[in-house]
């Protein structure tokens, strides 16, 4: 059929050939990459967690071997621990600042506000530690007064390892929060100005506004920060490291399950034990993850 000939409306086929191709090819690269450095590595981590040395199947002897050493649950504990200061701050300060940061009528405020939050996640990790290393240490820190008012003279007393939890989660919340702010601040953005004035006639107060209402509309958003901030947490590397290093060992080198994975593979010369903790950190933060999206309805139609 010519083109004159073809009723009016009819879809033409080079259109329908082909529908979303744009979308598609957006997310080809994404794919691409995923592929390189996600699901490749992650095949390679589990085929050398469940082989020996010689390429043999080995079973969970590499889990069991990890399991055994002294420091393996130390390292739990001392992630766990950090992942609950981390993600009930994470929680607590990012959704209140969030509200806090919507309830301004100001516009240039607003703006200034959510710029400041940003700028800390601007820094790498490495470099934000490197940040805070000097912030810590008393005789060079600009808050050297405040560090020996709670009665730090040195160095090695502030990053004494019963800090460590309380250092590493305020060097996260310095570098990841602000991100979260803005993301949250956009989904309250996204509720319906109707609905928050007809509150306000019905005599709600802003209290009362963002436990009812704001929050519940929040929840999945609140769901994904926590599993993307879970997943990051387990995988705590830099900040002890660097720390370790700035310290000379008073921090350890294997304070954290990440830590210890990289001794085994490159102190150790155990590629296929340090797997064995990889694929374990992996298995709890998919497991985590679903048991969340499951629980929140995440992927419900509202």
């Amino acid at each position: 059929m010519s083109t004159a000939a073809r009723p009016a409306g009819a879809p033409s086929r080079r259109r329908t050939r082909w529908p979303g191709r744009a979308g598609h090819l957006f997310v080809a690269a994404y794919v691409v990459l995923l592929v390189a450095f996600g699901v490749v590595p992650t095949v390679y981590a589990i085929y050398f967690a469940f082989t020996d040395a010689g390429d043999r199947f080995a079973g969970l002897a590499n889990f069991v071997d990890a399991a055994a050493d002294f420091r393996y649950f130390s390292a739990v504990g001392h992630v766990a621990l950090y992942l609950l200061f981390w993600l009930v701050s994470l929680v607590v300060f990012v959704v209140g600042l969030a509200l806090l940061l919507h309830r301004l009528t100001s516009r240039a405020a607003g703006t200034t506000l959510r710029f400041l939050y940003y700028i800390p996640g601007a820094l790498a990790g490495a470099a934000s530690v490197m940040v805070w290393l000097f912030m810590l240490d008393p005789s060079v820190s600009p808050l050297s007064f405040l560090l020996r008012a709670f009665g730090f003279d040195t160095f090695g007393e502030v990053v004494a390892p019963g800090h460590l939890p309380v250092l590493f989660t305020m060097i996260a919340f310095w570098t990841g929060a602000g991100g979260w702010i803005v993301v949250l601040y956009g989904a309250l953005n996204t509720i319906s100005p109707d609905l928050l004035e007809a509150a306000r006639i019905d005599g709600a107060g802003a209290w009362q506004t963002a436990w009812r209402i704001q929050l519940p509309l929040l929840r999945k958003w609140i769901v994904y920060m926590v599993i993307l901030a879970f997943a990051g947490g387990t995988q705590l590397f830099v900040e002890p490291q660097l720390l370790s290093q700035a310290s000379v060992g008073v921090a350890g080198r294997d304070y954290s399950l990440n830590q210890l994975s990289y001794d085994f593979a490159f102190q150790n010369n155990n590629v296929n034990t340090a797997a064995a903790i990889s694929v374990e950190l992996l298995v709890i933060g998919v497991v985590v993850a679903g048991v969340f999206v499951a629980r929140s309805g995440f992927f419900d139609a509202d």
